[in-house]
């Protein structure tokens, strides 16, 4: 199965999280996984894809061109180089079965975030898991729950992806192939049914 892995390329961060990163890698090649992530070397991005080869998995590295001008490319491992961001995404949304947030900032948010709208659009049915590793995506759930009360999202939509703060779990998820999707325009749906 090809798992993408939405993650921090940041070097700042506490060092269990690059840890963390490592050993999901290693789980990855142990259940036969192809990596597919930003092909950076730094951060959770670049521990991830160690943990993987470390153990003989495969990774593809998709990376715009523009960031040939400095050396933050993982190189051991199959490389696509797009012209843009957006290229890339599509280019990994398309490859991926399935996709896991790991610890990041705005750009892993913004990743994550497009999928699970395209999911919740049923512009794709593949897994969504959040790695919540050491609580770090406990904020950004109480946020979403508030957004829930307030009526702003379904809570459908929560059910979209699965959060855990367990390697195990997350990858026994994914490859049970859970494809639940609803439309968020199924009260369009009912009210079509009526007439």
């Amino acid at each position: 199965m090809n798992i993408c892995v939405y993650c921090a390329s940041s070097e700042t961060i506490d060092k269990s999280f690059l840890e963390a990163g490592e050993r999901f890698g290693e789980e990855l090649a142990k259940g036969g996984h192809t990596l597919i992530f930003g092909a950076g070397k730094f951060g959770i991005m670049g521990a991830v894809a160690r943990g993987i080869r470390r153990e003989g998995g495969k990774a593809i590295g998709i990376i715009p061109k523009f960031f040939d001008t400095v050396d933050v490319m993982f190189t051991d491992c199959e490389i696509i180089k797009t012209d843009t961001m957006r290229e890339r995404k599509l280019i990994m949304e398309d490859t991926a079965d399935a996709f896991v947030m790991m610890p990041g900032g705005i750009g892993t948010f913004e990743e994550f975030f497009e999928i699970l709208t395209l999911k919740q659009l049923r512009r794709h049915k593949k897994p969504i898991a959040v790695y919540n590793v050491g609580g770090y995506f406990d904020t950004l759930f109480k946020m979403l729950d508030e957004s829930i009360e307030k009526g702003f999202m379904s809570e459908k939509c929560r059910s979209l992806c699965h959060v855990s703060d367990s390697a195990e779990e997350i990858l026994s998820y994914l490859e049970s192939g859970d494809d639940f999707s609803y439309s968020k325009y199924e009260f369009l749906e009912d009210k079509s049914d009526e007439n």
